[in-house]
């Protein structure tokens, strides 16, 4: 009788156990952040419909963490503190260093396979990338692909190096407040993403006739949905699952990709991004 309640007991113990887990399971958040390359109240719309949507697919809670800065994207991934964010392609590339490769890129618009950046002016007499010679300029954050690390890349394969042969450089921190510099003249040119210059334009929030683009680089790879390799795996296929499903015929799927400027969510993987490590070895920006 004694063995019989004693292992009644565990059992009714295991049981109990279970449905914590269960409990606990059902009560999980899914901690989702993005670089900062639009000001915080962007960010925050454009996420809205795309946690809804990820809220009801997965089942879970979704919630968006703000971080102030690019490299607090990076260190809240890495630390446990985010379970997934919006890197752009450079800061996927020091996320995937400072972990020692264990974060992994899982989705990307089907535009970021050819991205571009655009450099705008004010000033009549710049035409090139050579005018920029003795000239003020603006990158976004130093730690931006779109607004710092290519833009520079190309610089550099122009034979100007941003650092002495400009005037003065500075670091607007973000790609609306790249165009907000330029315009006010607060320096003759600046570099941008190519998509935030072209929803401006769209919004009327800037003259095209007034700051206009003088050169468009090539293609590149660019921002990605990262997540860390040890995510559970079926979590991380319902994730992958729920953005490659987004449909702009679904009225759901619509607002969603719209508000992310996207046409479609693709598969990508971290070797789409070598030559953004590459580059960024080149520039002297990876420490």
């Amino acid at each position: 009788m004694i063995k019989f309640r004693f292992s009644a007991v565990k059992t009714l113990f295991a049981a109990t156990l279970l449905l914590a887990a269960g409990i606990s399971s059902a009560q999980q958040v899914l901690r989702v952040s993005a670089i900062p390359d639009e000001a915080p109240t962007e960010l925050q719309r454009k996420f809205k419909p795309l946690g809804n949507y990820l809220e009801q697919k997965l089942g879970m809670k979704v919630e968006f963490i703000p971080v102030t800065d690019y490299p607090a994207s990076v260190e809240g991934l890495i630390n446990n503190k985010l379970d997934m964010v919006w890197f752009g392609g450079f800061t996927f590339v020091q996320a995937k260093i400072r972990s020692g490769g264990k974060v992994v890129p899982i989705v990307q618009r089907e535009e970021d396979e050819n991205f571009k950046s655009v450099f705008i002016t004010t000033d009549k007499a710049i035409t090139k990338l050579e005018d920029l010679k003795g000239k003020t300029f603006t990158f976004g954050s130093e730690s931006s692909t779109s607004g710092h690390l290519m833009p520079r890349s190309y610089l550099l394969g122009a034979k100007i190096n941003p650092d002495t042969d400009m005037k003065r450089i500075a670091f607007s921190g973000a790609h609306d407040a790249t165009v907000a510099a330029v315009a006010g003249g607060k320096v003759d040119a600046g570099a941008l993403n190519i998509s935030v210059w072209e929803k401006l334009v769209a919004q009327g929030k800037v003259d095209p006739a007034v700051v206009r683009v003088f050169y468009t680089t090539p293609g590149y790879f660019d921002y990605n949905w990262t997540i860390r390799s040890d995510m559970n795996p079926v979590l991380r296929k319902k994730l992958t699952d729920a953005f490659l499903a987004l449909n702009k015929n679904d009225p759901q799927g619509k607002e969603v990709l719209d508000v992310q400027r996207a046409t479609r969510f693709i598969p990508t993987k971290a070797e789409n991004y070598s030559a953004i490590e590459a580059a960024a070895q080149n520039a002297g920006l990876l420490k």
